[in-house]
């Protein structure tokens, strides 16, 4: 695996270039006016694992700043998503941060459902599957966010704040400027596709094509709220929680967080069909 992945894109040049006009991502500042810049930009051109290239389930991408479709979103995410919303109820602020700072990252969290899944009984996983799960598990989420960030950077797409602040340069009359606003959380790239969503929507597409269905229940566990457990009947409603906290949090678009997940999905799907095939009868296989 070492020699596989000499040379696969990893730590080369940011593929970003700086772009003013209305609808591009601008970094954030620090408290010296220099650009916060992603430390992770070289993901969008590593070599995927899987899938066939690092853009080849490229996302539909942002709604037109002029569409009825962004107005939505715009105006879902300026009433929810500010750091001092009145809109957003003390339990919706409790989600974002849930998902957004506590939980530990989805590669954290999701490890750990899936060791206290394999390990209930009930569903009598061996050593053999256990590892098949994980790799399964661990390389799509990989390839996932190879082509995540390989979108971000192909859509350089504004985050709420800027696209709040500058709503005036937009073109859509349905949207309204507030200079002023700031996100509940920010992050240092750029908005479409949900870094979060196509992570969450591979882990937990894998989960449900290794059970076989999608009525599992579990619990994530918090770390910024000790001893908090989220507990949840299905895959699809932890994934939905992440797709409305991610708005709470002001962080993303809605239609940033759908498209993510989506992606996810059939990364998984993908790996599902071309890998990871019974060798002989009685091998390791997804149930």
């Amino acid at each position: 695996m070492i020699a596989a992945r000499q040379d696969d894109g990893r730590f080369t040049p940011s593929p970003w270039v700086p772009n003013y006009e209305p609808g591009h991502w601008q970094p954030l500042l620090d408290a010296n006016g220099r650009p916060i810049l992603d430390p992770t930009a070289w993901v969008a051109n590593v070599r995927p694992f899987l899938i066939q290239s690092s853009s080849q389930f490229r996302t539909d991408g942002p709604n037109a700043l002029t569409s009825t479709a962004y107005a939505e979103d715009f105006n879902e995410v300026k009433a929810l998503g500010s750091v001092n919303s009145m809109t957003r109820s003390p339990e919706q602020t409790h989600i974002a941060l849930f998902w957004g700072q506590s939980a530990g990252g989805p590669a954290l969290f999701w490890n750990r459902v899936a060791r206290d899944l394999i390990a209930d009984p009930q569903y009598a996983v061996d050593m053999v599957d256990s590892a098949l799960l994980f790799a399964m598990i661990h390389l799509s989420a990989a390839d996932a966010a190879i082509n995540c960030w390989n979108d971000k950077y192909y859509w350089d797409f504004w985050r709420p704040w800027t696209a709040i602040q500058r709503a005036a340069e937009d073109g859509n009359p349905d949207t309204e400027p507030d200079p002023s606003w700031m996100a509940l959380l920010t992050a240092p790239y750029p908005e479409h596709p949900s870094g979060h969503l196509s992570l969450d929507g591979a882990h937990l597409e894998v989960l449900k094509i290794f059970f076989g269905t999608n009525q599992v229940q579990f619990g994530v566990t918090s770390s910024r709220f000790p001893g908090e457990t989220r507990y949840f009947d299905r895959f699809s409603d932890a994934l939905n929680e992440i797709v409305d906290a991610r708005v709470y949090a002001g962080l993303h678009f809605r239609t940033a967080d759908v498209q993510g997940k989506i992606l996810g999905k059939k990364v998984a799907q993908y790996m599902a069909r071309h890998y990871f095939q019974p060798l002989r009868s009685g091998s390791a296989r997804p149930k």
